[in-house]
């Protein structure tokens, strides 16, 4: 039927080969959604670009909103940026935690 075969733990070089590329991963997405959010905010709300990516970067991070946003579809583009940013912060847990806690689980089933 099913034919387990075990595999010994990765080398700490390719350990590290791998959360390095999933640090990379996770920065590109980081870098994805503050782009997105810098670009909403300038469009959406007409403010500078530096207020825009201020204001992208504390919602990304989590602190709140600096900049106080007037128009419709400002707030209506925060509303969503803000669960967005949610689940891309989740996301990017996940994907830095990965690795390490793939090597966990593999090290506990090793014989």
């Amino acid at each position: 039927m099913y034919e387990n075969k075990r595999q010994p733990i990765a080398s700490p070089k390719a350990y590290m080969q791998r959360q390095l590329r999933s640090f990379i991963l996770a920065t590109t997405i980081l870098f994805i959604c503050l782009a997105f959010g810098v670009l909403g905010y300038h469009y959406t709300s007409d403010i500078s670009w530096i207020d825009s990516l201020h204001n992208a970067s504390m919602i990304l991070s989590g602190m709140g909103p600096v900049v106080e946003i007037k128009t419709v579809s400002g707030k209506l583009f925060s509303s969503f940026y803000a669960l967005f940013s949610g689940v891309a912060f989740i996301t990017n847990i996940g994907i830095l935690l990965a690795p390490a806690a793939h090597r966990i689980f593999h090290r506990l089933h090793v014989e």
